[in-house]
């Protein structure tokens, strides 16, 4: 878990990803249309990636264990709460919050 935490807080948004799945790539898309550079960590080219992925499930206490959203080095979640906060409007203020927006 310390690992990912490290990871996790070496830029303003990072995102874990599955390089197969599609939810991940629609979530990293999201960031990348609203000018965020995330940083993306695809568990399954990385060694200790299954190590990660249970580290990331333990985390959001239930399934599926990815894609996982950090913002601002916390734990924000996935698909569906990154989601909810974009339609609901909170996703932006968080995103200039963290530093990962200028507008």
């Amino acid at each position: 878990m310390d690992h990912v935490m490290k990871l996790a807080s070496e830029r303003a948004v990072v995102i874990f990803t599955l390089s197969s799945c599609c939810m991940c790539h629609t979530v990293a898309r999201l960031f990348g249309d609203l000018g965020v550079n995330a940083v993306v960590h695809e568990l399954d080219e990385d060694p200790r990636g299954k190590e990660m992925e249970k580290a990331l499930l333990k985390m959001l206490g239930k399934g599926p264990s990815v894609p996982v959203v950090f913002i601002g080095g916390k734990l924000v979640g996935g698909t569906n709460k990154v989601m909810s906060l974009h339609l609901g409007g909170e996703l932006v203020p968080m995103l200039r919050n963290a530093g990962a927006l200028w507008l």
